[in-house]
């Protein structure tokens, strides 16, 4: 058999700025400059009602915006308002919607769609963009500090479908991310906080230092302090393209998810909860019981583990909720089905990513599911002499 191996390069860009929409900044003017469009490009944008309510003069600003700089960019008509957080992405009948607004619009692919929101809506909007005429370019305004700092910025997109956390999706590498720190500052304090987790989580499996600049940082990350969280949101982004661009597995085709520490749980725990709990608190509680089980199983030393689960707690985390016990058909707690659901999520074995030492990861592919009970114990024992 002859065989040919040809290389594809995609470019990944990331941008940081401030007032994306603001007319004297040209961040969104230079990209659409890049590809010397032979006319002007058409772009659709979809918005989170979200981010609408909390910046209540963004759909003005975007209106401004075009029209000075009408020589590089074409409203295809009034932005789409979609509803944000998870619970959109349980709903199909949303794609269809997106389908909808771009077909009416009459995008093409020499066409822009821009998607401003948290990492529901980003999902939603770049899975149906990246299936619409297999593909249209799309333009990442990730307005979180989840979104910005984790998920935003990746190349991943989906809709929940079975009960299930993002079952239908693609993977497909946006034209550009643009994170606009000035999003987080409308936030609630919940979701301000929400994206630090996984700063923690990235810098426990790919970067010691950065870990020991959060732990010197932690009372004004607990205060929200504002420069505080632009710079946790900045590396943690950093760190998961890094990850992504060299990594080897972009597109994930092995059984590894190195960056999914502490998520096997989280995903379930969300689920059970039916997303009372965020993504953020539910992987902080994921980490904790895969930090707790680690002890138990030889893997990491306890002194470590106290270490970073004290750091959780002390930017304002919880490390247990009452349903990672509530018990399934089993008579097991209903958690433990997260291990599977994750196994047929990646395909092939399971394979779960544990941390040895700040800044190390280690995979394995199996769990001690008594260990994990205990954990998970553990930390409800922790809660009760914490009260």
């Amino acid at each position: 058999m002859l065989e040919k191996k040809i290389r594809l390069e995609h470019s990944h860009r990331i941008l940081f700025t401030r007032e994306v929409f603001a007319p004297a900044n040209t961040t969104i003017r230079d990209l659409l400059l890049l590809d010397q469009p032979a006319k002007v490009p058409r772009v659709l944008i979809f918005a989170d009602d979200h981010v609408i309510s909390t910046n209540p003069g963004l759909l003005d600003a975007i209106r401004t915006y075009a029209r000075a700089h009408a020589e590089v960019l074409d409203l295809a008509g009034e932005p789409v308002i979609l509803p944000g957080g998870e619970p959109c992405k349980n709903d199909f009948n949303l794609v269809q919607q997106c389908w909808q607004a771009i077909n009416d619009a009459a995008l093409d692919r020499h066409s822009y769609i821009f998607v401003i929101g948290g990492g529901a809506v980003l999902d939603l909007v770049c899975f149906a963009a990246s299936t619409a005429h297999r593909g249209i370019r799309h333009v990442r305004f990730p307005t979180t500090t989840l979104s910005q700092g984790d998920g935003g910025v990746g190349v991943k997109n989906g809709v929940n479908f079975f009960g299930k956390k993002n079952w239908v999706g693609s993977f497909s590498v946006p034209y550009a991310v643009v994170n606009d720190f000035a999003f987080l500052e409308s936030l609630t304090e919940r979701g301000r906080r929400n994206g630090i987790i996984e700063a923690i989580k990235v810098a426990l499996i790919r970067d010691r230092a950065f870990f020991e600049e959060i732990e010197r940082m932690a009372d004004r990350l607990a205060s929200l302090e504002q420069g505080a969280l632009e710079r946790v949101v900045q590396r943690s982004a950093e760190l998961h393209v890094e990850h992504i661009a060299t990594g080897g597995d972009p597109f994930e085709l092995g059984s590894a998810r190195p960056l999914d520490f502490g998520h096997w749980a989280a995903h379930k725990l969300e689920q059970i909860t039916h997303f009372e709990v965020t993504h953020g608190e539910a992987v902080a509680i994921g980490m904790a019981v895969d930090l707790v089980y680690s002890v138990k199983h030889g893997i990491l030393d306890a002194a470590t583990a106290q270490r970073v689960l004290a750091l959780i707690e002390r930017i304002g985390f919880e490390t247990f909720h009452p349903d990672l016990l509530a018990e399934g058909k089993s008579g097991e707690p209903v958690v433990l089905e997260g291990l599977e659901e994750f196994r047929e999520h990646l395909g092939g074995e399971l394979t779960v990513t544990l941390v040895p030492k700040i800044g190390q990861k280690l995979e394995v592919h199996e769990m001690d599911r008594q260990c994990i009970l205990d954990a998970m114990e553990e930390l409800h024992q922790r809660v009760l002499v914490a009260a």
